[in-house]
């Protein structure tokens, strides 16, 4: 504020004395006129130095200069200076995280808000086959066209990940994984799972071959312990040492325990090989449930009461085989682990996102800590009660691989006490207009 009020002071001390000036040749005007003018060439050459020093060397010391010129210059100067510490610390920092970046073995793209190639690390270069000259600036999606690449980056829900061959190679499995930051921009990971998707495949192959190599000495096992029980029936069991009468019922009941965990094992198999899609069809799903309501109520044998329930009319479309298949395991599930008289109910209804399936009970509840891994293979929230039940462990696993197979998912909710519901969300594009209204 002093500043300004010393240039104030100059200018009217300029003006007036360019009029005293003037006013011995009575023209005080023009005098006023040419202090002004020379106030205004003063400030004019200051700002000439200004414009020179900013544009010629401004990383000179600033031109000298009194006043308020001199403030200004000391300012602009001590701000060029702070800008400079900036920009020369975030060099640093974007020169460390970029050879950071360099040095990790995962892929790393960044994408700006329209999904174009913004940088990339070594490890991408040699992953994805991209090249500085020639792919800056292109859309990644021109550069990984797989379909499924193409859906998961449009999506934009990128809590998954998504495995696929790479672009270059196909013998080389990445997991891509996207995430989004900044003004709507993207940050493209790419991990190789070579090895491990290796591994995964080895285990598979191994539980199918050892499943299907199993399956024949069970059978012959099955049929040779059957038709000792028979024998045993016809000539009077009474004559079997008590001994022997219980280790027959025993190693029927075993073996009947085998065999169903090998035909769960293959099925896991099936699941997980084959991409299926060739048997899918529009499911009524009100015959359905009616029919897995049949064979819960004989597994129950009267223990519980089954009902369905039917709000939604729109058929389901997907394979019957595998819809009935975690049906069946939900239901089955419930009559096993729920205490006598409880009721179980089977319903088909809509959903905000489609239209859902639901199994639910008013047993004896799960503890919510068990339900994140519910659908694990083998899991056992009672291990000593799944086994007396006869379950094998690997009925909500077949479960969860079904619905992954028709865009489905799996929701869980149950507290101790409170029963359980268990409900299998399909989306709309699943869903097929009722059998009355598609013959019409």
């Amino acid at each position: 504020m002093r500043l300004w009020s010393r240039e104030l002071w100059r200018l009217v001390l300029l003006a007036g004395l360019g009029a005293l000036a003037g006013w011995p040749l009575s023209a005080p005007g023009l005098g006023l006129a040419v202090g002004l003018a020379l106030c205004l060439l003063h400030h004019l050459r200051r700002l000439h130095a200004l414009h020179a020093w900013l544009t010629h060397n401004p990383q000179a010391d600033p031109p000298a200069a009194g006043g308020l010129w001199g403030e200004l210059f000391d300012r602009l100067y001590r701000y060029q200076k702070g800008q400079r510490l900036t920009q020369s610390r975030l060099r640093s920092t974007l020169k460390r995280i970029q050879e950071s970046s360099e040095a990790m073995r995962d892929s790393v793209v960044m994408l700006d808000r329209h999904g174009d190639l913004e940088w990339w690390n070594s490890a991408a270069a040699r992953m994805l086959g991209l090249q500085a000259a020639h792919d800056r600036g292109q859309h990644v999606t021109n550069l990984i066209r797989d379909p499924r690449f193409v859906a998961y980056f449009n999506a934009r829900d990128y809590r998954d990940p998504l495995t696929l061959p790479s672009p270059i190679d196909e013998r080389l499995i990445l997991q891509f994984q996207i995430t989004l930051y900044g003004d709507d921009e993207r940050l493209l990971m790419a991990r190789d799972i070579t090895r491990l998707h290796r591994l995964e495949q080895m285990r598979r192959d191994f539980v199918a071959n050892v499943s299907h190599e199993l399956r024949t000495p069970l059978t012959v096992l099955a049929g040779y312990l059957e038709t000792f029980s028979s024998y045993v029936a016809e000539n009077g069991a009474d004559r079997l040492p008590p001994r022997f009468a219980r280790g027959l019922s025993q190693m029927q009941e075993q073996t009947t325990r085998m065999q169903n965990l090998v035909n769960d094992l293959l099925l896991l198999s099936r699941l997980e090989i084959d991409q299926g899609g060739d048997d899918h069809t529009p499911l009524a799903m009100d015959a359905l449930l009616e029919s897995v309501r049949r064979d819960a109520e004989a597994l129950s044998a009267g223990r519980q009461r089954i009902t369905v329930e039917v709000e939604e009319a729109r058929r389901l479309i997907g394979s019957e085989q595998e819809i009935r298949s975690a049906i069946s395991n939900l239901a089955f599930n419930a009559v096993r682990y729920t205490p006598e008289g409880c009721q179980v109910t089977l319903r088909w209804k809509p959903h905000p996102q489609g239209a859902c399936v639901e199994v639910e009970d008013d047993g004896d509840g799960i503890d919510p800590v068990h339900i994140p891994r519910l659908t694990e293979r083998f899991y056992r929230v009672d291990k000593g009660r799944s086994a007396a039940t006869g379950g094998t462990g690997l009925g909500l696993a077949i479960v969860k691989h079904v619905l992954l197979r028709h865009d489905a998912r799996l929701e869980i909710e149950s507290r101790p006490g409170r029963g359980a519901r268990f409900r299998c969300v399909y989306p709309a594009a699943r869903l097929a207009a009722p059998e009355s209204v598609a013959s019409a």
